[in-house]
């Protein structure tokens, strides 16, 4: 397969297999997106990839990581984001959103103004465990608050669908809610959302079956995972196997395989291409679609992996901040041919 042959899942189409990486721009006011968000998004969709997936767009108030997050918790932040989804459409790319909750990990300031806790609003998670000793101790959630998160992804879905998106994924990594609940580290609970593998999963695939059902059948869900939290006795590669296993029967269509960000005292061994790994193996292992990300900034590096047969796209982050024209870059220098926007065709590569 190649970089830039088309993709086909369910019945949407994607013209090539270069996707833009959700990535935090902290730059919304109240939720909303503003014109920050229509350049840093509609440029990568001029620059040629695939898809281009927003930032993590916070499902609650309280579930936004900083107080100038993305949010897509009403109907006016949904008819902010629908010139955005319109222009990434108009340039032939996929509009793509990452629905979060950050859990334990909320009610931080941006992180070039400082990195200690604000204190703006009180924070939830499975248990009351904090992230690390700069991080408030969060509330643990009761049955009623459980329920609440599965009604507020539900209701970004539906607004997200108002505004335009064709994919909608779920962000359970990092860190985040859906990865607190899922690691041992993070999830202490005696009751059925705690314990056992079964339980730990239990939210998670509750929110991608509520999901799942209501999104149009024709159009994909993506989950986003981090397929290990890189510490003993934590979230790891054989645990992500078999909630990827449950993901699949439930019709989620691609994993997005990260991992870390759950455990402040990770060592992480950083390099290009260290996550490859566990989207080969996920890939193998159950048969579904899998995104590869992780310091993919070669073009030759990112063909090989679908060569490899390791993933079916790659998703790159900051190699698009960087250059968010690295597709055009990248179909010349492995001479493929891709379309350029009619303005840009006096300067190919």
């Amino acid at each position: 397969m190649n970089l830039f042959s088309e993709i086909k899942i369910r019945d949407l189409v994607i013209k090539n297999r270069v996707f833009v990486s959700p990535m935090c721009q902290y730059s919304s006011t109240d939720g909303m997106a503003s014109n920050w968000h229509l350049v840093h998004l509609g440029a990568r969709a001029v620059g040629g990839a695939g898809l281009v997936m927003s930032e993590a767009a916070a499902v609650s108030p309280e579930g936004r990581i900083t107080a100038n997050d993305l949010g897509i918790w009403n109907e006016i932040q949904a008819l902010s984001l629908k010139p955005v989804t319109q222009f990434i459409s108009e340039q032939g790319a996929v509009p793509a959103i990452q629905l979060a909750h950050a859990g334990r990990k909320a009610s931080s300031k941006v992180p070039w103004h400082a990195h200690n806790l604000n204190s703006d609003w009180s924070i939830v998670g499975p248990s009351a465990v904090a992230f690390s000793k700069d991080y408030s101790t969060p509330k643990e959630m009761n049955d009623l608050d459980i329920q609440k998160v599965i009604n507020d992804f539900l209701k970004s879905a539906e607004l997200s669908l108002l505004a335009g998106f064709q994919v909608v994924e779920l962000h359970m990594a990092h860190g985040y809610l859906m990865h607190q609940f899922l690691s041992p580290l993070s999830n202490h609970r005696k009751d059925q959302y705690g314990g056992s593998l079964e339980n730990r999963m239990r939210l998670p695939l509750q929110v991608a079956k509520s999901v799942r059902n209501f999104w149009p059948a024709k159009w994909p869900v993506f989950v986003r995972i981090s397929a290990t939290d890189w510490t003993e006795g934590g979230w790891d590669l054989q645990q992500s196997i078999v909630l990827v296993s449950e993901l699949k029967k439930v019709g989620i269509d691609l994993i997005d395989c990260s991992t870390g960000g759950n455990v402040s005292h990770a060592k992480i061994p950083v390099g290009p291409g260290y996550q490859v790994e566990f989207a080969r193996e996920i890939k193998k292992q159950t048969g579904i679609l899998t995104g590869a990300v992780g310091m993919i900034t070669d073009p030759q590096q990112a063909q090989s992996i679908l060569d490899k047969d390791e993933a079916d796209v790659v998703l790159l982050a900051r190699e698009l901040l960087r250059d968010p024209h690295w597709p055009l870059r990248a179909a010349a220098a492995l001479k493929q041919t891709i379309t350029w926007p009619s303005q840009y065709e006096r300067a190919p590569f």
